[in-house]
């Protein structure tokens, strides 16, 4: 025996002189038995194909080629490594029994690399096409089925019925999943209709059939065909319908099967209750899954994980920490949805503490967990924090999924390294449209709309088809940027070239396009012509346009167009007082206000964070809560008097109260992101740092000069995030050249 065999057990073990010098001479019978249970230990033992292949020199030697289970081990174990050479090892059988090769077959189904399956497959037919019978399909069509390979799955539908085999009910039955997974549901429907006798494994691969294939209504449908055929549906059948009324909204027909589950007084086993749950909070019914989680005695973990998910999903995270804290057990899947519901939620530092707690209790996250995180940290727009998710992504092994790459596209566009972002986009061994429309979306963001469209291109010359979020990224970057007639070319081309119909974003898009370079009957236009209802982003664009524009009529018009819509939209009553004060009708802009207080609608307040020295630190306006604020100040009025030797003046023209200039001078300099910067001036940066802020609320037109003022005097970058897009502010001048 080789070396590397040899570490696994000693010479001894395979010395056949050995076995005869002993005292105790063993029977034939026995020394067979004793060598298959040594190989069948070497094959487990063995950790590379070559190990493997020195085992079978042992088999071969020892005579034992015959043993059909130590063939069997062997071939399994090999496959791991490499399929070609199992498959050669059983074409070197032979005659080999059906029964072994359907065994081979229900083994490979099953396995990690289902093809092997099929790779045995066209063996058999070329070599001994008698090893395969009618207990051969089935195994073959679930191989099909896991590695969606259709057309394969076409041939062995043919061959079936060329051996006369299409009317056995298990291989109807393997054919009605392998159409389903394929994405030919309508193909599983009709063999499925032909069928002389339905027993309720092949209702119950329908269902799943429709339900893989997001046709929930025809799970519906079909349920009510099943109540006549005299088959009584199983608690799987009744988990699928459920699960397709939550997918379908349909909250009647889920208390419906809900009501029957009660009367024939079945068992609420786990899987039940947990299609219950899932069902009444799809349904957005979460006081009625709240009451059927409180008549449950024993709290199953995946019912809690349910529950949990439920409140999460609607944003309901305190009744879901709340579930989540009363789970004794708690395992990866409850986690995940408890960090998954806090990033969905904008409460992403949350949902980042949750995740640092998790890694106390060392539970190992996985993709859908870290798809969260990175979704979290993007929504906190803080670079060291990203920098060490991207680290931990690196050292965990999430590298290598291409959700996971596309995810810190996203999260370094967001968190200001426009670099990072193509850095990790450059460097992907490969990449999918969503991955280049990252890329082309976070040019777009931070103003580069001139490497967005080049890289749009690139995307074309590399034969990846762009789809209607690509031209998202591209139009956005248009808007952007004030490229009017390159948004226009972009909007006929994705309907032109690529066949792809406009929806709501794009023309949103287009409006935002005409809107940001006063082209509003442009604008006017699109919203009479597009056939779709303006929602609230529409009419915001055509209305934040008028009131920078001096629009006032059209203004006031967009503005109740929103309010129809949404009638307690801040940023509408905001707006609509504001093109009253600008127009110095006070008494309109007293009405507007009075009408807030009535309803308890408030301006969403401002609010800057900077990271320094691995710390957040946030500021409201006129902040002075913060333990350096006497440094802050002090540092602002020192900033200010540097920028005016060079000519700033404040600007008020947004402050559009009722009161006297010098006073909207002083609530001006003290916006949340001027505080920000001079903390961060304040706070010990390296020379070469960067300071990154982020900002809730769009920048106003003062601290946008502020920002790009104080980086040419104090030789220094400043990016700061706002609501809508990043400005790069250095040596005086900002990446969106004055235009945002």
């Amino acid at each position: 025996m080789a070396t590397t065999l040899n570490m696994a057990m000693p010479v001894s073990m395979w010395s056949p002189t050995q076995t005869k010098t002993t005292k105790t001479v063993a029977q034939p019978r026995e020394f067979q038995s004793q060598k298959l249970n040594i190989l069948l230990k070497a094959i487990t033992s063995s950790t590379t194909l070559r190990q493997l292949k020195q085992v079978h020199t042992q088999i071969l030697r020892s005579n034992l080629e015959r043993s059909h289970s130590l063939l069997i081990r062997l071939l399994l174990s090999s496959a791991a490594f490499s399929s070609e050479y199992a498959v050669s090892l059983f074409s070197q059988i032979p005659n080999p029994p059906t029964h072994f090769s359907n065994q081979l077959l229900r083994d490979f189904s099953r396995g990690p690399t289902p093809y092997n399956a099929l790779l045995l497959y066209y063996t058999l037919r070329t070599c001994v096409p008698l090893a395969l019978d009618n207990f051969s399909f089935p195994p073959l069509l679930k191989a099909v089925s896991r590695a969606s390979a259709l057309n394969q799955g076409l041939e062995i539908h043919g061959f079936a019925s060329k051996l006369g085999f299409d009317a056995d009910p298990f291989i109807q039955t393997g054919l009605i999943g392998m159409y389903a997974a394929c994405g030919r549901v309508v193909d599983a429907r009709l063999l499925f209709d032909k069928m002389s006798h339905r027993d309720v494994v092949a209702w119950n691969i329908m269902f799943d059939g429709y339900c893989q294939n997001g046709c929930y209504d025809c799970v519906l449908e079909l349920y009510e065909v099943m109540k006549s055929s005299g088959v009584e549906p199983d608690g799987v059948i009744f988990c699928t319908v459920l699960s397709a009324c939550g997918h379908a909204g349909n909250l009647s027909y889920g208390k419906a099967i809900h009501e029957l589950i009660r009367k024939r007084d079945m068992v609420l086993d786990s899987h039940l209750q947990r299609a219950l749950i899932n069902m009444y909070a799809n349904c957005g019914a979460m006081d009625l899954a709240r009451k059927l989680y409180d008549e449950f005695s024993t709290k199953h973990l995946v019912v809690s994980t349910a529950m949990l998910s439920g409140y999460a999903k609607l944003g309901m995270v305190k009744e879901a920490r709340m579930i989540f804290d009363e789970m004794i057990e708690k395992d990866l899947v409850c986690w995940s949805a408890m960090i998954s519901g806090y990033a969905e939620s904008d409460q992403p530092h949350e949902a980042l503490k949750l995740f640092d707690e998790m890694q106390l209790r060392r539970i190992v996250p996985d993709q859908i967990t870290m798809l969260s995180v990175i979704s979290a940290c993007s929504h906190v727009g803080v670079l060291e924090k990203a920098k060490w998710v991207h680290a931990y992504v690196d050292k965990n092994g999430f590298r290598r999924a291409l959700s996971v790459n596309n995810a810190l596209i996203d999260m370094y566009a967001k968190c200001g390294s426009l670099d990072r972002a193509r850095e990790v986009f450059e460097n992907m061994p490969r990449k999918n449209v969503i991955s280049w429309s990252s890329m082309i979306n976070a040019f777009a963001m931070h103003g580069d709309a001139h490497s967005a469209i080049n890289l749009f291109h690139r995307m074309k010359e590399e034969h990846v088809t762009p789809n209607g979020v690509t031209f998202i990224g591209v139009l956005y970057a248009c808007s952007h940027a004030g490229l009017v007639e390159e948004g226009q070319n972009f909007f006929s081309s994705m309907i032109d070239e690529h066949g792809i119909s406009p929806k709501l974003e794009h023309y949103g898009c287009m409006i935002d396009l005409y809107c940001r370079a006063n082209l509003l009957r442009k604008a006017i236009e699109v919203i009479e012509t597009m056939p779709f209802a303006p929602n609230v982003i529409i009419w915001g664009s055509l209305m934040s346009a008028c009131q920078v524009h001096g629009e006032v009529e059209l203004g006031e018009f967009a503005a109740k167009r929103l309010l129809e819509i949404e009638p307690d939209h801040d940023g509408a009553l905001v707006v609509l007082s504001n093109i009253y004060a600008k127009e110095r009708r006070w008494d309109d802009v007293g009405l507007i206000r009075k009408l807030m207080s009535h309803r308890g609608i408030s301006k969403e307040r401002a609010c800057s964070r900077i990271e320094m020295n691995n710390e957040v630190h946030e500021f409201m306006m006129a902040d002075k809560y913060h333990e350096k604020s006497d440094q802050i100040y002090e540092k602002l009025g020192e900033v200010v008097s540097e920028l005016k030797l060079i000519g700033y003046t404040p600007s008020t023209s947004g402050i559009l109260v009722d009161i006297e200039e010098e006073e909207k001078k002083e609530l001006v300099l003290w916006h949340s992101e001027k505080l920000a910067l001079c903390y961060g001036l304040i706070s010990g940066r390296k020379e070469s740092s960067c300071i990154r802020i982020v900002k809730n609320l769009r920048i106003c037109e003062d601290c946008h000069t502020f920002m790009k003022l104080v980086s040419k005097v104090y030789q220094i970058e400043i990016v700061v995030r706002d609501r809508t897009r990043f400005h790069h502010c250095k040596g005086g001048v900002c990446s969106c050249r004055d235009y945002w």
